[in-house]
């Protein structure tokens, strides 16, 4: 069956626009609500989490008229980030559970995020019956059946205990100073409140969102706030999330950056080590650099990539055991303590590493040198497919018979933003250069 509303995280789009309008989501509450409720038993739920943006408000009414309308009863979370949805899902034994969020994009973006009773986020397969679903009419529920929605107002304290929970027992904060930075998202109570129960001295930024700022100047897609914070207090790390806190960036005391595979490969390392780390495998996507596969070779580990997505890591992850993995925009993800991708618990696990060895962030953030890499994005409109031209597939041809041996190329359609994604690795800057502008031009040309 072709998904054409699901994208690689549920659906995506602009606020008001199809296909995330109120009147859409009321469409797929209805569908949802259907495709799980399907005895005709009212002991069904969801939960319903959001983050920040002005928007999320329209979609949490829709969502819900459109999940009760099937007799659904619903949860509302209120603001929290995406990992508390999939943990309150399974805990509070419902039967799915729904985050609103464009995670990292601009406010004027938002997206519908399903998880399953598991608490893992749904197959491709549920999420393309619930997209069948809205082919068909939805039969509602009688009257007498028609379900209830409920705020519930400790969601946030409930995924707080769970995140203080994976911190090694005993150990504390005190003496750290820490600059954490929740882009005026999902996470900008629980995040600083978390640090601060555990002993650290916090500095919060990105903390007063207003429905219109989220991602906006902070956050793990533009840490400068973070570092000249870092700079300016003497803080000794920074963690940056995004704005629904499933991704997380890890500055030192200097306010540079670690993205998610420093991150992923300090964790591996580490949990080698202390014999934690399952197969002695970690996961990532074919966007990881090559630098972190040949740090895991020489330590007799390794990388098993995925399709771009934490979605595939963590079915890669599921299906063989694995218990590590994530991606190099920041999703790491510990199957051990949660379900999904967790920029607070990844920041978490990072400050314990910084405790237990006595080292500086700038030791630890750097475990192996990368491979040159440059990727460069092409935005396309609705219909068009600039792939499918001629002289976009000889440029691409040509451009991997000269890397061959030398680095690789990996060209791919975003599937959150009308986005051709165009990245090489090669330890020829010239040749990287060459290979990528020239692919660019075709396709910019081709669009």
């Amino acid at each position: 069956m072709i998904r054409k509303l699901f994208g690689t995280d549920g659906v995506r789009g602009k606020a008001n626009t199809y296909p995330m309008t109120a009147d859409m989501a009321l469409k797929i509450g209805a569908a949802a609500g259907r495709y799980f409720r399907n005895d005709g038993s009212n002991g069904h739920r969801v939960v319903i989490g959001k983050d920040t943006r002005l928007s999320g408000y329209m979609f949490e009414n829709a969502l819900t008229a459109g999940l009760t309308s099937t007799g659904m009863n619903v949860l509302l979370l209120g603001p929290v980030p995406t990992p508390a949805v999939g943990l309150l899902t399974l805990s509070m034994r419902a039967d799915m559970g729904i985050m609103i969020s464009a995670s990292h994009n601009p406010h004027h973006d938002n997206g519908i995020k399903f998880f399953g009773p598991d608490g893992f986020k749904l197959s491709d397969e549920a999420e393309a019956e619930i997209e069948a679903l809205l082919a068909v009419e939805i039969e509602p529920a009688q009257a007498s059946n028609i379900g209830r929605a409920k705020r519930v107002d400790e969601g946030r304290f409930r995924y707080a205990e769970r995140i203080k929970s994976t911190f090694p027992a005993g150990m504390r904060l005190d003496g750290l100073k820490v600059v954490i930075d929740c882009a005026n998202g999902a996470a900008h109570r629980v995040a600083p409140e978390v640090l601060w129960e555990l002993g650290a001295t916090v500095i919060p930024v990105g903390v007063s969102p207003n429905g219109l700022n989220i991602n906006e100047g902070c956050g793990s897609t533009d840490t400068a706030l973070a570092a000249q914070t870092i700079r300016d207090q003497g803080a000794d790390v920074g963690i940056c999330l995004d704005g629904d806190a499933d991704r997380v960036m890890i500055l030192d005391e200097t306010g540079q950056v670690a993205d998610g595979d420093q991150i992923m490969a300090l964790m591996a390392g580490r949990w080698a080590d202390q014999d934690r780390l399952n197969g002695g495998t970690l996961v990532a996507t074919v966007m990881s650099n090559l630098g972190l596969e040949r740090y895991l070779d020489g330590r007799g580990l390794r990388l098993a990539r995925t399709a771009v997505g934490d979605r595939y890591v963590v079915e890669a992850m599921r299906a063989n055991g694995w218990n590590l993995g994530g991606e190099q925009s920041g999703h790491i993800v510990m199957t051990d303590f949660a379900t999904t991708g967790d920029g607070l618990l990844a920041g978490l696990q990072f400050l314990a590493a910084m405790i237990e060895t006595g080292k500086h962030a700038s030791a630890l953030i750097r475990s192996f040198e990368t491979v040159p890499q440059m990727l460069k994005n092409v935005r396309y409109t609705a219909g068009q497919d600039p792939l499918n031209a001629q002289k976009v597939q000889k440029t691409i041809a040509d451009a991997e018979l000269r890397l061959l041996g030398k680095g690789r190329l990996l060209i791919r359609k975003s599937g959150t933003e009308p986005l051709i994604r165009v990245m090489a690795e090669c330890e020829d800057d010239a040749l990287l250069v060459q290979i990528v502008d020239g692919i660019v031009a075709e396709v910019e040309a081709a669009v």
